[in-house]
């Protein structure tokens, strides 16, 4: 299974595009930072990723504003076909609570 769940914020949003078919899609890089329990030793971890948001909620995700925190669910999948870098597909997001 391949699904993805992260609390993250917009730290960069490109413009919405569209595909050849007429699909908009918005690209952004997420940033994340918690602190996780790894071998009963408190960490700090922080990552950046690429994300893309497809059809219908890509231009529900330009709307949210650059630092807000939010919770993107999705899945990840090579950036093209020949890559082996990883891009983050959100299929959903949801505000804290």
């Amino acid at each position: 299974m391949n699904q993805l769940r992260v609390v993250a914020s917009i730290a960069e949003k490109g413009t919405l595009r569209y595909t050849p078919a007429g699909i908009p899609v918005a690209s952004a890089v997420l940033m994340h930072s918690s602190q996780q329990m790894e071998a009963n030793i408190n960490r700090l971890v922080e990552f950046e990723i690429s994300a893309i948001a497809a059809g219908e909620i890509s231009k529900r995700f330009m709307d949210i504003e650059l630092g807000v925190v939010m919770v993107f669910t999705g899945f990840l999948s090579r950036k093209n076909r020949n890559s082996k870098s990883l891009v983050f597909h959100i299929v959903g997001f949801e505000a804290t609570t």
